[in-house]
């Protein structure tokens, strides 16, 4: 079972329900992973989601990877990608944390607007994004990067969002 523990502050608006949004885009990322079964496992499957400012994200990127600028998306793994599914399946408690996932409001904002989607979809297509992180997906090298892409375009569709990686000729 997935269960989101979500935070927000001002000034991401108060009017979408960005719990079930978070929900939606983790369990579609998962899904369309070899991770799948997190699903349907009787474990409690947890990830922490802080949508916050762009000051708060540029601290925790500074601090974390060094580099003194806010970024749109940042993803903190708790489990070893080789363990996610001993763990969830041998918990003695019966949870799973498995990470935090952190989104700048400003950042997220300005790319959305120049992808020309919503932010409410762009933060959707992070939240995947995250997820895959988490699960120890990464996009360092082509190979690994065209793999994650694909994985995103998948669940993002089930979602009904549009390939976020698509040139679009204006």
């Amino acid at each position: 079972m997935i269960h989101i523990e979500l935070t927000r502050e001002d000034p991401w608006p108060a009017d979408t329900d960005w719990e079930a949004l978070a929900t939606r885009a983790v369990r579609a990322a998962i899904e369309h992973t070899p991770h799948g079964d997190l699903l349907t496992t009787p474990a409690l499957v947890e990830i922490s989601v802080r949508l916050t400012g762009d000051d708060e994200v540029r601290t925790l990127n500074a601090q974390y990877r060094q580099k003194d600028k806010p970024t749109n998306v940042l993803s903190f793994p708790m489990v070893q990608p080789d363990l996610i599914d001993t763990v969830s399946q041998n918990s003695d408690d019966g949870e799973l944390l498995l990470g935090d996932i952190v989104l700048a409001h400003g950042v997220c904002t300005a790319e959305a607007q120049d992808k020309q989607v919503g932010v409410a979809e762009h933060a959707t297509h992070l939240l995947v994004h995250g997820t895959l992180h988490l699960l120890g997906y990464d996009h360092m090298e082509d190979g690994e990067a065209e793999a994650m892409e694909e994985i995103e375009r998948q669940a993002l569709a089930t979602l009904g969002i549009a390939d976020p990686y698509l040139i679009r000729e204006d």
